[in-house]
């Protein structure tokens, strides 16, 4: 696996067969820094609190390092798009406020795991989640008995996130799961008022998918672990062809036929911005993955939304 020019990747086996080159809008290779990462996406952080819906999200292979780019380690050199993502917003939050802007911030934290939703912040096993839309009209929706945080603080937010972290780790041991068996979900809404009475509301998504995978006949436990496979390869398979009714410009998006598609259905429209990034594996044993997932970048990097519109609260300019 090799980098021939900005954008494009070339893969192939150790032996020099099977090679296949792909060209994207940035290509990271084994010496990028978590940093580096981050400047490709920050500007999206901006136009969230412009009040555009914006997405972001991991897509790889399971092992591919997707859950490192998004959660990273402790260390401001290591650590990954999320945590990097609250400083910035309580960075750009200090300056627009020096030109009349307030901000009231909102946070959510979830997984899907076998199509349900599990609450990241408070979660109770009795308590069902369910999406629904907040109005007739289809352009925004919400996640029934899910805990929403009211931020005011940078450290609330950050203690959200680690909280999100530790019951999520705590669920993974309890059931002896591996975090790549769930989608996971932070969203942070940004609502911004000026003096002018002006008014603004984006949402930002960053999303750790799980890992693709075969499945594997040699299993301690075979049906609990091919229902997840299939459960995470159809939820996987939804979005690459939701991603793919985009693209075609078909009249009807399958949305609703996964709960990760239903979820992010108002990131992935018209009023949204979305980003991927997608992790690969250079090992001669992910060969194949990695051409499949290289195959599903294509079609979303050639895949256009149409015009996108900041959120309908206001007659709204921010300024930069």
């Amino acid at each position: 696996m090799s980098i021939h020019e900005e954008g494009t990747i070339v893969v192939g086996k150790s032996d020099g067969s099977d090679t296949r080159s792909c060209a994207f809008d940035k290509v990271f290779g084994p010496t990028a820094s978590q940093a580096d990462v981050f400047e490709e996406l920050s500007l999206l952080v901006q136009s969230a609190l412009e009040g555009y819906n914006v997405c972001v999200f991991a897509y790889g292979q399971t092992g591919s390092g997707k859950t490192y780019t998004m959660k990273g380690e402790c260390g401001l050199q290591t650590e990954g798009v999320i945590p990097r993502t609250v400083r910035h917003i309580y960075k750009k939050i200090e300056e627009l406020g020096i030109l009349g802007w307030e901000y009231r911030i909102e946070a959510s934290f979830l997984e899907i795991y076998n199509e349900h939703i599990v609450d990241l912040l408070e979660p109770k096993k009795h308590e069902t989640h369910e999406i629904r839309m907040v109005d007739k009209k289809g352009q925004d929706l919400y996640v029934s008995n899910l805990h929403i945080a009211k931020i005011n603080s940078q450290e609330e937010l950050h203690e959200c996130l680690r909280t999100a972290q530790r019951n999520r780790a705590v669920a993974a041991t309890q059931s002896n799961e591996r975090p790549s068996r769930y989608h996971s979900v932070a969203s942070i809404r940004l609502i911004g008022t000026h003096a002018t009475k002006q008014e603004v509301s984006g949402n930002l998504n960053l999303v750790d998918l799980a890992g693709s995978e075969t499945l594997k006949t040699n299993v301690i436990s075979p049906y609990k672990e091919v229902k997840e496979t299939k459960n995470i390869n159809k939820s996987l398979a939804y979005l690459d062809y939701v991603i793919l009714a985009i693209l075609k410009k078909r009249e009807h998006i399958p949305y609703r036929n996964s709960k990760l598609t239903h979820l992010l259905m108002p990131s992935l429209g018209s009023n949204s911005k979305t980003l991927m990034l997608l992790n690969v594996s250079p090992l001669d044993e992910c060969y194949k993955a990695t051409l499949n997932s290289l195959r599903f970048a294509s079609n979303v990097n050639n895949c256009t939304t149409g015009s996108t519109k900041k959120s309908p609260r206001k007659n709204l300019d921010v300024p930069k």
